[in-house]
C-alpha cells in the first residue's frame, strides 16, 4: 500500500468532508495527482492539491499545476460563441454559411449555428480518410468539414461531435473575428478574468503541465465496452473515432497532460 500523500492547501471546516474524500482518492484508490477548488458565492472554500504530476511520482503536484480537461473545453468554446451572440455579432439561428460561405455545400446551405452548438448538425465524423497529422492543420480540417454531407438530417437527431466541435465552431468564430479560438478566448475571457485556462498551450507552460497517464487496458479476453463499441466499423462511434483527433496526440514527442 502506498504511503500517505501530503495534501496541501486549505479547506473551510464546513467542507471537511470534501477534503476527506479528496484524501481518500490517494490513500484508498491510488490517485497519482490532483487538485480541486470550490467557490461559494464567490468565496473560495476549498483549494486543495496533492500527489505527483508524473506517473513515476518524481515531480510534486504544485498549486499551479495544470492538466488537460479534455471535452470540458467544449463548454469554453460554447461560451465564446455565446459571447459573440450577446454582442450581436452572431445570430445562433442564422445559417452557418452566412459567416462561413464555403460551408454551404452538400446540403448544408441552411444548417444553423445552433445545430453546431447542440450536436445536432450531423457532422461528428468525416467520411473521407485524411492524412496522418491533419488534426494539426486547421484549414485541412475545416475544408473537409465544409465539404462533408451530414450523416443525418440536421436538427432531427443528436450525436456527440467529439472531435469536430472545436473546428466547426472555431471556424465560425474565426470568420467573424479574424482571430483563432485560442486567441479570442485568451484576450476576451481568460485574461480579463485572470483564468489559468488555455486553448493552445505554449512551451513555457510545459514544466507545470502534468503528464498523461493512459488508462489500464483490461486483461486479454475480458469484455471491454470501448472495443465493443468500436468493433462495428459502420457504427457512428467507430466513424467518429476514425476522424483525426486526440488519438493523434500519441505522435507528439512531448507529453502535455495528465490523468484527471
Amino acid at each position: 500500500m502506498q504511503a500517505t500523500v501530503s495534501i496541501e492547501g486549505r479547506c473551510d471546516p464546513r467542507f471537511r468532508a470534501v477534503e476527506d474524500v479528496f484524501r481518500e482518492n490517494f490513500d484508498r484508490f491510488g490517485e497519482v495527482g490532483a487538485s480541486m477548488a470550490v467557490l461559494v458565492d464567490g468565496d473560495p472554500v476549498v483549494d486543495l492539491w496533492g500527489g505527483h504530476m508524473d506517473p513515476a511520482r518524481t515531480k510534486a503536484w504544485e498549486r499551479d499545476t495544470i492538466v488537460n480537461v479534455w471535452s470540458t473545453t467544449k463548454g469554453i468554446v460554447a461560451t465564446c460563441i455565446h459571447r459573440l451572440a450577446d454582442q450581436r455579432l452572431l445570430d445562433l439561428d442564422a445559417p452557418v454559411a452566412n459567416y462561413w460561405p464555403e460551408f454551404a455545400q452538400a446540403g448544408k446551405e441552411t444548417l444553423s449555428v445552433r445545430y453546431l452548438l447542440s450536436h445536432q448538425a450531423g457532422l461528428p465524423a468525416i467520411r473521407e480518410p485524411l492524412p496522418v497529422g491533419s488534426a494539426f492543420k486547421w484549414d485541412v480540417m475545416t475544408d473537409a468539414l465544409a465539404g462533408q454531407e451530414p450523416w443525418w438530417e440536421p436538427g432531427t437527431k443528436h450525436g456527440y461531435h467529439a472531435f469536430t466541435y472545436g473546428w466547426l465552431l472555431g471556424e465560425v468564430l474565426r470568420r467573424i473575428t479574424g482571430e483563432t479560438l485560442g486567441t479570442y478566448f485568451r484576450e476576451q475571457i481568460a485574461e480579463p478574468l485572470s483564468l489559468d485556462f488555455h486553448i493552445g498551450l505554449g512551451p513555457e507552460h510545459d514544466a507545470r503541465t502534468a503528464e498523461i497517464i493512459p488508462p489500464e487496458m483490461p486483461p486479454l479476453g475480458e469484455d471491454n465496452f470501448l472495443m465493443r463499441m468500436l468493433r462495428d466499423s459502420e457504427s457512428m462511434a467507430s466513424k467518429r473515432s476514425a476522424t483525426p483527433g486526440p488519438h493523434e496526440l500519441r505522435e507528439r514527442k512531448r507529453p502535455r497532460v495528465a490523468r484527471r
